[in-house]
């Protein structure tokens, strides 16, 4: 795998997106994952307009071949969703769509965790092929006629995996022999990009503190009748995550945002939930407080249009999904 930055072209590490381009590598995560959903054909439509005194060509209609509510396919299903939280959990968002920034002493840990999740996977994926005959049977009850055995393959094999790459971000380095012109123009485009990261990184974080601090507040806030709102312990524990994430990711680039961090952190800090909920005085305090860091992250939220920028992903076909950004 290729550094992120060149040694031709050396960076200021005092500069935010600078210093972010040379401790950060971009990692893809992808998935190989079987299509439950069919279209209905044209004659199935047809019988579905007659039964219903419509007209067939206005009617778009699909099927699922098999019960996604079944125990085999869940844990495929919630074991998709935590591999893509985890992504997410320990990078930064970039330009590209699909990739995302991770530091590179962290990329060892997160070879060793997606290694993980690849067994996981495997063992998910044959508790589904143990059952398949099962579901297929179900599959036919559910179905009646709308049931094809041409949309199921013969076998649950190799139509569930996870795979992740590093792909390059950086300007090839023979391109500074070929057109040192162009070479640079391109240095100039990638230090454009990690400038936009920042950005989106900055709002990432604002947004994710945002939310969690109105959640907590909402529920410390004695409704219009005086009653008090019950919430549950991931309401502290879910911000005690995220100032673990943002130490390790924060890119140093917004001073208010610094604050705002450490700020809203001393407010919880030593907090509990059950004391939340035992002391009223506490309970009052802390949402008042949390209210104002509130009322300074709304005012830095800002709705930026994003830049897209679309690249042919390899292997990206019908089977692939990235779990996106």
């Amino acid at each position: 795998m290729s550094q992120v930055t060149t040694a031709s072209m050396p960076l200021d590490s005092h500069h935010p997106a600078e210093r972010l381009r040379r401790v950060a590598a971009a990692v893809r995560v992808h998935f190989t994952w079987w299509g439950v959903r069919r279209a209905l054909t044209a004659q199935q439509k047809e019988e579905i307009g007659v039964a219903c005194a419509a007209d067939a060509r206005l009617l778009t209609a699909g099927k699922k071949l098999v019960d996604v509510r079944h125990e085999a396919f869940r844990k495929l299903t919630a074991l998709r969703t935590r591999i893509g939280q985890f992504w997410r959990s320990v990078t930064l968002p970039y330009v590209e769509p699909g990739v995302r920034l991770i530091k590179q002493s962290g990329i060892d840990a997160f070879v060793h965790q997606m290694e993980g999740f690849r067994e996981e996977l495997a063992e998910a994926e044959a508790n589904l092929s143990a059952d398949y005959d099962q579901v297929k049977a179900d599959a036919r009850n559910r179905l009646g006629r709308l049931y094809n055995a041409a949309d199921y393959p013969p076998e649950i094999r190799g139509l569930f995996a996870v795979d992740f790459d590093f792909p390059s971000v950086e300007p090839p380095n023979y391109l500074l022999q070929l057109n040192p012109e162009i070479y640079a123009e391109e240095q100039a485009r990638v230090a454009r990009r990690f400038e936009e990261a920042v950005q989106l990184a900055e709002q990432a974080f604002i947004g994710e503190l945002a939310k969690l601090v109105a959640h907590l507040t909402e529920r410390l806030t004695a409704g219009p009748d005086g009653e008090r709102k019950t919430f549950r312990d991931s309401a502290i524990a879910n911000l005690t995550d995220y100032f673990a994430r943002f130490r390790d990711l924060n890119v140093r680039s917004n001073a208010q945002l610094d604050q705002l961090v450490e700020q809203a952190q001393q407010i919880v800090r030593g907090v509990a939930p059950q004391d939340l909920r035992d002391n009223t005085g506490l309970r009052q305090h802390v949402a008042t407080q949390l209210a104002a860091v509130q009322a300074t992250l709304d005012g830095m939220l800002v709705d930026q249009p994003r830049r897209r920028i679309i690249r042919a992903r390899p292997g990206n076909n019908g089977g692939n999904h990235d779990p996106g950004h």
